[in-house]
């Protein structure tokens, strides 16, 4: 059965090392367009953090899609809704309430993809993550906002050693009610129970139709495991961690060495 979607995750998968989409990336993946399949990024970041992407791939109009927010928001590349889920503002309030009491900082993202912490003394990894995001970073206390103020997901962020530590806390605090995964190094994510990118794109498959052996995805973390489970053709970059790696029907070069256009050229352009 022939490939009608091809999804991409962002970070260390459709970007290089030094957060750059290849030459050979760019052309494989807009021959892919010409033929009618669709590109469709899937990242933890909001739309807004997408977007340069998209534009460098010439990825547009409302036939065209991202999966963001790690599976929270599905929707068109203008912005056009298919499926959405996000978190109360009680789990908000959890959130803040446990970084102080553990003293690991965070932040929570809203529909807009502001960044909203309490830390006053903000981590660097928050500053590049807003940077990354096109957005800057709102300083508030629960307080200060609505009480019906909800967002889209919640990340515990700091150092690699530092989240490892804090990591089966948070997962005991928040695992059973919501969804908490490893999204990097520096991430550790708190999303609403029912989305994950694999249920992400697989809200988006059924909406267009296409079924899961039409689709090849590429990723490299813990939270592409979920697209790995789902599409028929799951390829782990040759830089992925060992769990992704796993999961993958198949294993490409890495990110720095045109994984990206082997595996096209491999699996579907032959």
């Amino acid at each position: 059965m022939s490939i009608r979607l091809i999804a991409l995750d962002i970070d260390d998968t459709l970007l290089d090392s030094t957060g750059k989409i290849l030459p050979s990336t760019k052309k494989a993946l807009q021959k892919a367009l010409k033929q009618g399949i669709k590109v469709v990024l899937c990242s933890g970041r909001p739309l807004p953090g997408v977007e340069p992407f998209l534009k460098e791939l010439k990825i547009t109009g409302d036939e065209q899609y991202v999966v963001t927010y790690n599976g929270s928001v599905v929707e068109s590349v203008t912005g056009n809704v298919v499926a959405e889920a996000g978190l109360s503002n009680d789990v908000y309030r959890q959130i803040d309430t446990y970084s102080k009491k553990h003293g690991i900082q965070y932040n929570v993202l809203d529909r807009k993809g502001e960044i909203y912490t309490s830390n006053h003394n903000v981590n660097r990894i928050s500053v590049i993550q807003a940077w990354e995001n096109n957005a800057g970073i709102l300083i508030r206390e629960p307080e200060e906002m609505p009480m019906d103020f909800s967002i889209v997901k919640g990340i515990f962020v700091g150092e690699t050693e530092d989240l490892n530590q804090a990591q089966a806390g948070v997962q005991q605090e928040f695992g059973v009610k919501n969804y908490v995964v490893r999204a990097a190094n520096n991430f550790l994510e708190v999303m609403n129970a029912s989305v994950n990118k694999g249920l992400g794109l697989e809200k988006l498959a059924n909406s267009l139709n296409i079924l899961p052996e039409e689709i090849m995805v590429f990723g490299d973390e813990q939270n592409d495991i979920p697209m790995f489970d789902f599409a028929g053709q799951a390829v782990a970059m040759g830089n992925s961690a060992k769990i992704a790696k796993e999961h993958a029907s198949y294993v490409t070069d890495s990110n720095d060495r045109d994984g990206i256009a082997k595996a096209l050229e491999k699996l579907l352009y032959n």
